[in-house]
């Protein structure tokens, strides 16, 4: 077993509705990550082109107006094309700073326009080793994103550690949880829109419950980052349209680094994976506490 020697996490926001700019914040981030030791960097939820926060696109129940699908059409054009140009630039990325990205993007499939929320990892020559849709997205996220089907819920073996992760609200969900915990998930990925004080709360039982260590992260946004075309929608939101709360937490469920509030910037860990097998001493969720005899579970699009 490898030692993980540094994991960043960044908290940062988009720039809103511009793929390109956003790749190249990725890149910058990336590479100071890099150039300060870590080996794995890891960026919010919807990084590209943005998490619209706040964002109604012109829809009541029952009815859409014109600009709203104007703004749709903004965002759906700065989505991430799978595959194409866009997945080979980020892979780039991972590739010249030598480290595993794990970012979140809204992802555009080009066989037929749906959007979805993703997580995409890739390896620190650039392959991108694996894609994970959002199975729920939460309230009118519902709107803008597809669901995913659930094959995608791997976790994947790597030098550093078997790294998997669920994305905002997924992670409420107890059996998509189950599923990351059966494959023995020692580095869990939580990138999030949620900057509520229970999400540390839940950041820290994730991490008792499954022996691991999590890591998430959330973007710093204000109001005023969002470009002119969109301020009229926003017209009763707060300045500060998130706070950020980024955190590190080990497998016993003490905060390593963080929260990270009201700021930009990265944390940074030195993680030993020993601590998830001694984390392991009294408390196993699917292992010596699993109680198969008792309880069942299925994976139904496990592959």
């Amino acid at each position: 077993m490898k030692k993980l020697t540094k994991i960043a996490v960044v908290q940062a926001g988009s720039v809103l509705f511009d793929k390109a700019a956003c790749i190249e914040k990725v890149a910058k981030m990336t590479a100071e990550a890099a150039e300060a030791g870590a080996q794995l960097v890891l960026f919010p939820e919807a990084f590209i082109p943005a998490y619209p926060r706040g964002m109604s696109f012109g829809t009541v129940v029952g009815s859409r107006e014109d600009w709203g699908r104007d703004h749709w059409q903004a965002y759906w054009e700065n989505a991430v094309e799978m595959p194409g140009e866009d997945v080979e630039n980020l892979g780039a990325i991972a590739r010249e700073s030598a480290i595993y990205l794990v970012i979140g993007v809204v992802e555009r499939d080009t066989s037929h326009g749906t959007l979805y929320c993703s997580i995409l990892y890739f390896a620190p020559d650039g392959t991108l080793l694996h894609r994970h849709r959002k199975l729920k997205p939460t309230g009118t996220e519902r709107l803008i994103w597809g669901e995913g089907n659930g094959a995608d819920l791997q976790v994947l073996e790597t030098p550093l550690g078997r790294l998997g992760g669920l994305i905002c609200w997924e992670n409420y969900m107890p059996l998509a949880r189950m599923a990351l915990y059966q494959q023995n998930v020692q580095l869990y990925l939580a990138p999030t829109a949620d900057q509520r004080d229970t999400w540390q709360v839940s950041m820290r039982h994730i991490a008792c419950e499954g022996r691991c260590f999590v890591l998430s992260c959330n973007q710093y946004v204000q109001k005023d980052s969002y470009p002119l075309a969109f301020q009229a929608d926003l017209a009763n939101a707060p300045e500060i349209m998130s706070r950020g709360g980024s955190v590190i937490i080990s497998p016993l469920g003490e905060v390593i680094a963080g929260p990270l509030w009201d700021q930009e910037g990265i944390l940074y860990a030195d993680l030993d994976l020993k601590a998830c097998a001694r984390a392991k001493l009294d408390f196993d969720v699917v292992g010596h506490y699993a109680r198969p005899d008792v309880f069942d579970y299925q994976w139904k699009t496990q592959v």
